[in-house]
């Protein structure tokens, strides 16, 4: 029922719910196209994103967006951007915007580690750090840059974090697979950019458990290394978290039962909705672009 491509972030879930927790009401999520679980971590409704992907009238753009496209303003998601490293920029002027007015919230950036090897992220590196803007960039470096390795194509080991120096900025690596360890990072780089202590960049190791898109079989991968890191779904890590905190296994069950009924009530839901009206095609599009306006 989902048409088109689209690109999971099974995975890498830890990243999103970490700062997605620690962010406050009014900072800005700039995403990329693998942007799902931090559309729902910022609070936007299963049925807005599962519509959305299935183009559906009830999805958060009426369908218009798709998968790749994911916003929600009233819940600070300020798109899905399907071109490699386009949001750095724009990330950047909404912080700019911010600390021209004197607000207090704070623009988080989300890319992957294929992105540190555009021209855009170093731009956009030194302008944040040049006007210490109140923006943090998050790579969440699943070792694929599509189909290729990140290390195959790039001279440092952390395509992100070893190259923080150049822009005067700290090096941060942390595991990107423990959403506790995530949420303390963001914690500190948010509070740092609420107070004019301008950017961070943050880089987060995880995986992702698909190929780069439905379409990839990603037969590219060495044999046993998906294995080695399903042991460590952020998932799974959590779970056991939970259980060594004392948490009762019927609780931890009571969760997950909640959750598989919110993800069924969402689905009939959308599945009910009808496809989103053809007159929707010629809204919010330029219609005067051509010879009229040059002339």
């Amino acid at each position: 029922m989902i048409k088109g491509t689209s690109h999971l972030s099974i995975g890498q879930e830890a990243v999103a719910a970490g700062f997605g927790v620690a962010m406050q009401r009014g900072d800005k999520s700039f995403c990329t196209y693998r942007g799902h679980a931090h559309t729902l971590a910022r609070g936007a409704s299963m049925e807005g994103m599962l519509g959305e992907l299935m183009l559906r009238d009830i999805g958060l753009m009426r369908g218009k967006g798709g998968s790749m496209h994911l916003t929600s303003v009233e819940h600070g998601v300020f798109g899905s951007y399907a071109i490699i490293g386009a949001h750095l920029p724009i990330a950047c002027g909404s912080a700019w915007r911010a600390q021209y007015l004197g607000e207090k919230d704070v623009s988080v950036c989300f890319f992957g580690d294929g992105t540190t090897n555009i021209g855009a992220f170093h731009e956009a590196l030194n302008f944040a750090a040049v006007w210490k803007l109140p923006v943090v960039f998050v790579c969440e470096n699943n070792l694929y840059m599509e189909y290729t390795p990140i290390g195959d194509v790039t001279a440092v080991k952390h395509p992100a974090a070893d190259r923080a120096a150049s822009y005067g900025l700290e090096r941060i690596v942390i595991d990107g697979n423990d959403a506790d360890v995530v949420f303390r990072t963001a914690q500190a780089a948010l509070e740092k950019a609420r107070e004019d202590g301008g950017p961070s960049l943050v880089e987060c190791l995880t995986y992702r458990h698909s190929g780069h898109s439905r379409a990839d079989p990603a037969k590219y991968r060495p044999p046993g290394e998906l294995e080695e890191w399903l042991k460590r779904d952020p998932i799974v890590i959590y779970r056991q978290r939970l259980a060594e905190f004392g948490v009762a296994e019927d609780t931890i069950k009571a969760i997950e039962a909640e959750s598989r009924r919110k993800v069924e009530m969402a689905t009939a839901a959308c599945k009910a909705s009808p496809s989103a009206p053809a007159e929707l095609l010629a809204t919010d599009v330029y219609a005067d672009g051509g010879w009229a306006w040059r002339n």
